[in-house]
């Protein structure tokens, strides 16, 4: 049996190394046109050059997002995309409209595609077209429940590889493609451009009443329309494993360096611990403990077991969870002095109660009882993001551990 693959969002280049040291198998990312996240970072060719070469040289996989629905004037400016990243040695290119996958098989007959969940793959015989079109993935959406998902595989086996995503942000409507933001703000949900209007507090107004707002909910805090809680399948891995899938998707190329090395970091232990020992296997509760310490919206299973009801929307807010601070990044270890070297993201102060993430380890605390400046001068506090400072560190971690600090209640 192949193991699943991890896939990882990278949503800048740092983004795509955290998640590759933090121990995804791939990563997804979108360049500078066609990638459905205006919002993120996304990349330059240049840095695919370099994040590529980054994945490659530690057998890791890059994925490019292609998955914009153009219109003409968009579909024109292909080509030439096309011939910027011919050269890229990607792994693999995400589409989602018919058009553009066409055009990528003509051009770039030796690509391996993935069709995206925004083509709406919900059933076996879909995805069978796509293979027979000549896709070597289907990204499943996310509006299936685990029967689905079984016949699914079951009717494809051999033929495409199944993806499907286990943790992150819900969008609504199949599989992201919306129309509240285009309609509200003019902001293009399928262009990569979404206000994510679906959380936004909402109020009824009858025209003849202006002035005079009814919640929709019976309550004083206003509604959302649909404000979806994350989806958390950590629990479930042995049965996604089971089921056929080849790879298990984390979402958020907009989400922090923290949310990826936090949550790739969990996600490739839970894997490699069932592997490990299938029959005894129990999912680690300090493990899934660390998935309450990112930045997140309550969690959900979303349609896995069935089509959720009003427990899978949170209507009373659509503010996220956030229990601790991102403070810094290590970026070397002298172990004769016994101190880290940190890149600091977050004020950082002497006394600190600093937590450890690192790659395929439990999280540790240590206490900086000193800090130091580059010049070797004792500081009471780190003020300035991407300052380096030393602090006490008495083993060793890899370079690309990353610090975070308890919020105070």
């Amino acid at each position: 049996m192949n193991k699943i693959e991890l896939l990882a969002p990278a949503g800048s280049l740092e983004k795509l190394k955290t998640s590759i040291l933090f121990g995804a198998d791939a990563v997804y990312c979108g360049g500078l046109n066609f990638g459905l996240r205006a919002g993120a970072d996304n990349f330059s060719v240049e840095e695919l050059k370099e994040g590529i070469e980054f994945a490659h040289q530690r057998d890791k996989k890059v994925y490019m997002t292609l998955n914009m629905i153009p219109h003409n004037e968009e579909l024109a400016q292909l080509p030439e995309y096309i011939e910027e990243i011919r050269g890229l040695n990607l792994d693999a290119l995400i589409i989602s409209d018919p058009g553009v996958f066409a055009f990528v098989k003509k051009e770039m007959p030796e690509m391996e595609i993935h069709i995206s969940t925004q083509a709406n793959n919900v059933n076996w015989a879909s995805a069978l077209f796509w293979a027979e079109q000549g896709a070597e993935r289907i990204i499943l959406a996310r509006e299936l429940d685990r029967d689905e998902i079984k016949e699914i595989a079951a009717k494809t086996e051999g033929k495409v590889e199944l993806e499907y995503f286990v943790h992150g942000a819900m969008c609504i409507s199949y599989s992201g493609r919306c129309l509240l933001s285009n309609y509200f703000v003019g902001r293009d949900a399928n262009k990569g451009d979404c206000a994510q209007s679906c959380r936004w507090k909402y109020h009824l107004v009858e025209e003849k009443r202006p002035g005079e707002y009814y919640p929709i909910e019976e309550n004083d805090q206003g509604t959302f329309i649909m404000n979806s809680r994350d989806l958390n399948l950590a629990e479930e891995i042995p049965e996604l494993i089971e089921i056929g899938l080849s790879s298990l998707k984390i979402e958020g190329r907009m989400k922090s360096v923290h949310y990826a090395a936090a949550v790739v970091n969990t996600y490739r232990q839970l894997i490699d611990q069932y592997y490990a020992d299938p029959e005894n296997y129990q999912a680690d509760p300090k493990l899934l403990a660390e998935l309450r310490k990112i930045s997140h919206r309550d969690y959900t299973k979303g349609f896995y077991y069935g089509k959720p009801g009003s427990e899978g929307q949170r209507y009373e807010s659509s503010s996220y969870l956030r229990t601790y601070d991102f403070m810094g990044v290590v970026k070397a270890y002298d172990p004769e002095a016994q101190e880290a070297v940190v890149e600091v993201r977050n004020k950082i102060f002497k006394g600190d109660e600093l937590e450890f993430i690192v790659p395929g380890q439990k999280t540790f605390t240590i206490r900086a009882d000193y800090l130091l400046d580059e010049e070797g001068a004792e500081i009471e506090a780190a003020p300035h993001p991407k300052q380096l400072i030393k602090i006490p560190l008495t083993e060793e971690v890899p370079i690309g551990s990353l610090l975070r600090r308890q919020k105070e209640n």
